[in-house]
């Protein structure tokens, strides 16, 4: 596509130039508006000098996604070399699971766009429409070229980002048929994920070290109650760990039932309950209690709301937890700051629990600027009595 010339405000240009990878539209001129979804910027500054290019979107907060800085104007070319260095980024990552995100939207210089493997199944998404372009570019590059982190993938599938307005865009199969179930290796254990009705591309990639954490704790004999289940991936974490009863809750049936099918080893130990983990909690004294709800808003006006939120869910979540046990909270509301975050959970809690640790970002989800750093898990020990 070519680019079409934009002059920036003067404080659109000190954005850029920090290295920040978005323009708000409140930033922006009503220039701007001729634009069509999509559409590729040239981006001046008021001496016409290029400070770099990027992709327009027409509607939401986030008015222009930045492709690069300086004069040189991105092309397949570019988009290439974007691409293998994400992929080859992920070679250590490789040898330990076949389960990776191989592209991650704007730390990996690809706006916008993911790419996910699963085994041999390859999931390619947009989560913006303006970049449904640059990720079909992407699929096609995957489906024609060889990379060795990526495997021998059977299938390559293509899905558009949801629409604000009208119909959703079907997902496209660029490669093979895509299998309803596909399954990775992590750390030993076989996963499966829900590819035809999954959240996001299908499973949280991103919770890999959570999964990770709570399979080498020492768990033997101990209660775990898992809120916001999904698929159970969590709670095959903790069987792996000893566990001896794991309490499994979520909103979604078909979730559970996935969880129930995929992600056990002894049923005897499992019970999942279908229900709103904000409307109802089960009972009891655990070792464990997991506390990881979806996202929550990207609306910075309903941050309270949303604050209000998380206090009422872990000060019942404190009232389920055995003495010396612990607490998991986890955050994947973008919108909420780290220390925020840190805070309200420590409040909810009380004094007599301890953050013990904090789990870092996984290295196929880099951090690259603070919007970025959207997940945010703590561990929480409880006061022995």
């Amino acid at each position: 596509m070519i680019p079409r010339r934009y002059q920036l405000k003067k404080d659109a240009v000190a954005i850029i130039e920090r290295g920040h990878p978005w323009l708000f539209r409140a930033q922006m001129s009503s220039a701007a508006q001729v634009f069509g979804d999509g559409q590729w910027l040239r981006l001046v500054d008021g001496a016409n000098r290029v400070i770099g290019h990027g992709i327009y979107e027409a509607e939401g907060a986030i008015s222009v996604r930045v492709l690069s800085r300086g004069p040189a104007a991105p092309d397949a070319m570019w988009v290439r070399a974007q691409l293998a260095a994400a992929i080859e980024r992920r070679a250590a990552l490789a040898r330990r699971t076949t389960g990776i995100r191989l592209v991650h939207g704007e730390s990996d210089g690809l706006p916008a766009v993911v790419v996910d493997r699963f085994g041999d199944a390859i999931v390619v998404a947009s989560y913006s429409a303006g970049s449904d372009a640059l990720a079909r570019y992407v699929a096609r590059l995957l489906a024609r070229e060889q990379h060795e982190v990526v495997g021998p993938a059977t299938s390559i599938t293509l899905r558009p980002a949801r629409r604000r307005r009208g119909p959703a865009l079907p997902a496209r199969a660029l490669r093979g048929t895509p299998p309803a179930i596909a399954t990775f290796v992590e750390d030993g254990l076989t996963l499966a994920v829900d590819l035809e009705a999954g959240h996001k591309t299908g499973a949280y990639l991103d919770l890999r070290g959570l999964r990770h954490a709570i399979a080498q704790e020492s768990l033997a004999g101990a209660r775990v109650l898992n809120l916001f289940a999904y698929t159970g991936m969590l709670g095959r974490a903790a069987e792996t760990a000893g566990a001896a009863e794991i309490v499994q809750v979520d909103q979604s049936g078909r979730a559970l039932v996935f969880a129930a099918q995929h992600h056990v080893v002894d049923p005897a130990k499992h019970r999942f309950v279908e229900a709103d983990v904000f409307e109802a909690m089960p009972t009891g004294a655990f070792e464990l209690v997991i506390v990881d709800p979806p996202s929550m808003t990207s609306q910075a006006r309903q941050i309270p709301t949303v604050l209000a939120a998380y206090r009422k869910l872990y000060a019942a979540a404190r009232e389920r937890v055995a003495p010396g046990g612990a607490v998991i909270a986890a955050c994947c509301t973008s919108r909420i700051a780290r220390g925020v975050f840190r805070e309200v959970v420590a409040s909810a809690l009380g004094p007599d629990f301890t953050l013990e640790r904090e789990l870092p970002a996984e290295p196929d989800h880099p951090v690259s600027f603070a919007e970025g750093d959207y997940l945010k898990i703590g561990w929480w020990r409880a006061r022995s009595r």
